[in-house]
């Protein structure tokens, strides 16, 4: 029988249950994870959370234990520009075979279990885990934590980054629902560590009843910038560590999180300090503050969300004139509230159409903009490609091109952006 291509594979999950549908519950999950039985054996698990910083916090792990000797694994989702990288072995995406092979082994073991596309592509990360002799393996939610498909897995660490306004939907209205839902990811007596800063009101008495060792930045660990680095202090732990390689301010609080999560395994991963530094300042996260080309300066940001948009906003600064926004949008996310947030940094809009039913046609984007209303000038173009295209012939070398709204954005606007390399 002729293998069924990747490709073909994920047409079939896309017609069956479309990857945008949510459907949050481990029922399911559970129930065809029983038939498959992924034998993990004692593989330590890390489970990431957070509104924003996920990404960032595995990349982190992956190279400090990567750069510690061990093997690894990395899963995490949405991809950039090829599916293959939500299942990293060693940073390496999988073989498109081996990751067939999943897919189709969680299909005998579903029967007639009604799988979301993102349910059985978990489950499939999970059995490629489970027979590729990893020694370290690392699942980034979803969607929230508590009912998301990677919490079928007990975590030996859980790692909260963040707490933001996003995916209320489904999450809740409020910061503190929330909250509870990426908390959900802990498990009692194991480590969780919190990397927000702002807790929401009353959240620390939801952190206390899951009966974890909670770790919480700002009471239980703190970092100190220095000259070249930073000091991360715990009780009566003091290492100096190498500023991490990823841009924004936040980095300093997920490369703490991700330092405190691999030492939490303690002897069952052990990690030097120097594996902790070259982790830290090897570690890359495709798209996110991504610089492509210096002149003109050009960047890439898969932010999609108010707090996404304050670290972009931090990290340009206010234009200094030729500064351009090639933005668009997924139709669930407040746009408005972004540019609202980005408006100093942009003496020009170009709102791009995003392919797909969750796109925001060009258009309406610019609508939404000038009835912010942001300062710079609206236009309104057929595609990211086109509008990257348009930017740079018009910014000049002095210019900024920064191309941000969500993945898919970044992705739409790739086969311009590779001419540059």
């Amino acid at each position: 029988m002729t293998p069924v291509p990747l490709a073909a594979w994920l047409e079939k999950l896309e017609r069956r249950s479309p990857e945008a549908r949510v459907d949050l519950g481990l029922g399911r999950v559970q129930r065809v994870r029983q038939r498959l039985k992924p034998a993990l054996g004692n593989v330590p698990v890390i489970t990431v959370a957070g509104t924003n910083g996920k990404g960032s916090t595995v990349a982190y792990l992956e190279a400090i234990f990567r750069a510690a000797g061990y093997r690894v694994m990395a899963y995490t989702s949405p991809h950039l520009l090829r599916f293959a990288e939500r299942i990293r072995i060693d940073a390496n995406p999988a073989a498109n075979p081996e990751i067939v092979w999943a897919l189709e082994a969680v299909e005998a073991a579903r029967e007639n279990e009604a799988l979301t596309y993102f349910e059985h592509v978990t489950l499939a990360a999970l059995a490629l885990a489970a027979r590729s002799a990893i020694e370290v393996l690392i699942l980034e939610v979803g969607l929230g934590g508590r009912l998301d498909a990677v919490n079928v897995v007990d975590p030996d660490v859980a790692i909260v980054t963040s707490i933001g306004l996003d995916h209320t939907e489904w999450l809740g209205r409020t910061r503190r629902a929330i909250g509870r839902e990426k908390a959900g990811i802990a498990r009692p007596g194991r480590p969780l560590i919190v990397g927000e800063r702002r807790l929401p009101r009353g959240f620390l008495v939801d952190l206390q009843a899951t009966d974890a060792d909670l770790q919480i930045i700002g009471k239980d660990f703190r970092t100190r910038r220095r000259d070249r680095g930073f000091r991360l202090y715990q009780g009566r732990l003091n290492i100096d560590l190498p500023l991490p390689t990823l841009a924004g301010d936040c980095q300093l609080d997920n490369a703490a999180c991700a330092v405190l999560a691999a030492r939490a395994l303690g002897d069952r991963c052990p990690v030097a300090t120097e594996a902790l530094a070259a982790g830290l300042s090897s570690a890359s996260v495709p798209g996110r503050q991504e610089v492509i080309q210096d002149r003109p300066l050009v960047i890439v940001d898969v932010a999609h969300n108010t707090a996404a948009a304050r670290q972009l906003a931090k990290t340009l600064g206010p234009s200094s004139g030729a500064s351009f926004a090639v933005f668009a949008a997924l139709a669930d996310k407040n746009a408005g509230a972004m540019a609202r947030i980005l408006d100093d940094c942009f003496d020009v809009w170009l709102a791009a159409s995003l392919d797909g039913p969750r796109g925001v046609p060009a258009e309406r984007l610019a609508a939404e903009l000038a009835a912010v209303p942001v300062t710079g000038s609206v236009e309104a173009l057929e595609s990211a490609a086109t509008a990257v295209g348009n930017a740079l012939r018009r910014c000049g070398p002095n210019g900024r091109v920064v191309v941000f709204g969500s993945f898919r954005t970044v992705a739409e606007a790739w086969p311009e952006l590779e001419k540059l390399g």
